[in-house]
């Protein structure tokens, strides 16, 4: 454990970009917004977050950036994260986010989702590298901050490419790659294969930070010791949890562990998550409330019933009088 914490709380160089902290924050479309960034700032002041991914093809066609590229200037560090198949619109896209404040532009090529495999981006290229590097290379032309890669490890059981797509994209130009040890076939079922990853990161030379089945700072600290990657990414493991990736950073700045959020204090932040979402979006972000609300109730008596109360609410009044409720519960019956 000394050795993880020795080796990790040294500050991270990607490019011409240093960082405190070597956790980061997954990009999540339909997640990792303003309002959800600011809760896991407060626990986690130093890790890297990305926006949702945005479509290059989007920024060039619309008159105004969409609303998933706005970044509060209190929030860095911060990343932009694009899909395109496009070189041209990413290189376009990348100075615009630039323009808008990020520190690093990440390319997705990893997401799974055939909506966007279809149109060429995300995992489908992985059987498309040379798109893919060309995809590097303008984005790099084309801005002064590094620019960053997330992948899986191959489309299929049959086709993991990874080694050498790796090294296409730090050939490239590429000042790191975030490595999800999952095929595009496996999307989020089945355990990711973090010993491909070990073995990305013994033929890279740029940081390499490991992806998938971070649930806990245990699960963290087996993934880094068994890959030997520079960082590690949340993904999954901050729905309904935002404070995951402070509890990580915490343990491998200190050695320390930090003692988990119990369910009141999840419930407390799920209000918080409810106003927010209701202040920066109005009626559109308590609908899109919705599923982050159910995400944090489980593991007490009760919560599947408040889960399909809470699909239903239409205002913050209703969906505090439930979590209040059920609060007021857990305190007088804790058993």
């Amino acid at each position: 454990m000394n050795n993880i914490k020795n080796k990790f709380a040294i500050p991270l160089k990607i490019g011409s970009v240093e960082l405190k902290s070597r956790v980061f924050q997954s990009p999540l479309s339909g997640v990792t917004d303003l309002v959800f960034r600011r809760l896991v700032r407060r626990y986690a002041p130093h890790s890297m977050m990305y926006t949702e991914m945005v479509s290059a093809t989007e920024i060039h066609h619309l008159k105004e950036l969409p609303k998933i590229m706005e970044i509060d200037p209190n929030e860095q560090p911060i990343s932009i994260q694009l899909f395109d198949c496009r070189p041209d619109f990413i290189a376009e896209a990348a100075q615009k986010a630039v323009t808008e404040g990020a520190k690093t532009v990440d390319i997705n090529m990893g997401c799974p989702v055939n909506k966007i495999t279809k149109k060429g981006g995300g995992s489908s290229l992985l059987r498309q590298p040379e798109i893919a590097e060309q995809l590097v290379k303008e984005a790099v032309k084309a801005v002064d901050v590094p620019v960053t890669v997330k992948t899986r490890i191959g489309w299929d059981d049959a086709e993991i490419t990874i080694l050498d797509f790796a090294k296409r994209m730090e050939d490239a130009g590429a000042s790191m790659i975030t490595i999800h040890g999952r095929t595009r076939a496996q999307g989020y079922n089945g355990s990711a294969r973090w010993e491909w990853i070990k073995k990305v990161k013994e033929v890279l030379d740029i940081p390499v930070i490991a992806n998938g089945d971070i649930f806990s700072v245990e699960s963290a600290i087996e993934c880094l010791t068994q890959t030997e990657a520079d960082g590690v990414m949340c993904s999954r493991g901050t729905l309904g949890y935002p404070f995951l990736v402070g509890e990580i950073e915490y343990f491998l700045q200190t050695g320390k562990k930090l003692q988990g959020q119990d369910v009141i204090a999840r419930l407390e932040c799920a209000k918080k998550h409810l106003k927010g979402l209701w202040e920066y979006k109005g009626q559109r972000g308590i609908y899109q409330a919705r599923k982050h609300l159910s995400w944090y109730c489980t593991g007490f008596a009760g919560a599947a019933e408040l889960r399909d109360q809470l699909f239903t609410i239409i205002t913050v009044d209703d969906g505090y009088k439930l979590l209040d409720e059920a609060m007021g519960k857990i305190i007088n019956c804790p058993d």
